[in-house]
């Protein structure tokens, strides 16, 4: 900016420092920054930087807003200030963070970190943001700011920082979309995207990122197949798992992965009455055949349930642990049975692929926490 000649007058200043109202103080303020903003004399710069820190200090509001608003876009106002005024109520400090270009990227991830959430939407909405303030906004930030800055391909968010997003906010959809909408994505996320986002966005990840269809299938169809496990945990005994089975079948989702993670948490019934679901072979005959045949029981109806032959050892091993825990008589408390039935059935030779092993896992360290955490909670007895 060109700089000019022009003076800071001691009536302006006068009237700035002694004014008998704050709308007198205000108008001064505000007259005093246009100067200011049209550029000074190097003589009076000391004297300029003095006055705005006058203004900045004043106790009313209406003239540090007068600040704020009048030289929100200057560059000639001193980042101390800046930040000063960034630290005043909302509507003196939005202004100024929304627009100024005084503040370094430190200094927009320090104000992220210590503000409300209406100054971390103020960062949020500024035209571009480096890696050090949409970090804080991804860790930091609430759910609008994060969105606002995902929708903004000129905020520069690292891969690391895109997960932390990811961890936050997994069921907000606005988040997510945006994230997935953004120009330019690490592939990790694109695949961690795929589970969480509506069909749409989902086509929209596979058309325009590197993410194939494949890919996109499987990861959705573990997601359902995961949240399907659950459902039948919570079903329990007294579900209708005939119904719930043609449900599944009908909707092409009773698979042999889905099977395969029910039977290793302990859940048989489910197991019998998917068979004879995809098999026609009636519930009480499928029961015999998988309980009480001998070894050529199940796989003849895992056979005529067309499941495929490589996941058979897996099967066996997961019946055969529910029988043995059976016989050990275990079955009294669920959560510890099903940690038992996981700890013996992942540590047989079994061909089960490995992300529903990785999945049986995850599953196993959940439960072992729920029991230490149930153990803790119970009452110290007397010997």
């Amino acid at each position: 900016m060109a700089m000019t000649r022009t003076a800071l007058t001691d009536v302006d200043i006068r009237t700035l420092v002694r004014g008998a109202s704050e709308d007198e103080r205000a108008a001064a303020a505000h007259k005093l920054c246009r100067r200011i903003d049209a550029g000074l004399a190097e003589e009076d710069r000391q004297a300029a930087y003095e006055v705005l820190a006058l203004m900045a200090a004043d106790a009313a509001e209406l003239v540090r807003r007068a600040l704020a608003v009048t030289l929100k876009t200057s560059p000639g106002l001193p980042r101390e200030i800046a930040m000063r005024l960034a630290r005043d109520v909302d509507s003196v400090a939005v202004p100024v963070i929304h627009h100024s270009p005084v503040f370094t990227d430190d200094d927009l991830a320090e104000i992220v970190r210590a503000s409300t959430e209406v100054k971390q939407v103020a960062v949020a909405r500024r035209e571009a943001l480096g890696e050090a303030a949409a970090g804080a906004l991804a860790r930091f930030g609430c759910e609008e700011s994060v969105k606002i800055a995902c929708s903004n391909d000129n905020a520069l968010f690292s891969e690391a920082s895109l997960q932390a997003i990811c961890d936050r906010f997994p069921d907000c959809e606005g988040v997510t979309a945006a994230v997935a909408f953004r120009k330019v994505l690490p592939l990790s996320i694109g695949e961690r995207l795929v589970g969480l986002v509506s069909e749409q966005v989902r086509r929209h990840l596979v058309d325009r990122h590197s993410l194939s269809p494949e890919t996109a299938l499987n990861i959705v169809l573990g997601v359902r197949e995961r949240a399907t496990v659950d459902l039948v945990e919570q079903a329990g005994r007294a579900a209708d798992l005939k119904a719930f089975c043609a449900h599944l079948n009908g909707q092409e989702r009773l698979t042999p992965s889905l099977l395969l993670r029910a039977t290793a948490h302990g859940h048989l019934t489910f197991l019998e009455w998917a068979l004879a679901e995809l098999s026609g072979v009636p519930h009480h005959r499928v029961w015999l055949m998988v309980h009480d045949a001998g070894p050529l029981g199940l796989r003849a109806v895992y056979e005529r349930a067309k499941l495929p032959h490589r996941l058979f050892p897996a099967f066996r091993a997961a019946v055969d642990t529910f029988h043995a825990l059976q016989v050990e008589g275990v079955l009294v408390d669920r959560s510890r049975f099903q940690e038992r039935m996981l700890q013996r059935f992942l540590t047989q030779p079994q061909q089960a692929a490995r992300e529903d092993v990785d999945y049986l896992l995850q599953r196993l360290d959940e439960l072992a926490a729920h029991t230490r955490t149930a153990a803790r909670r119970e009452p110290v007895r007397a010997a």
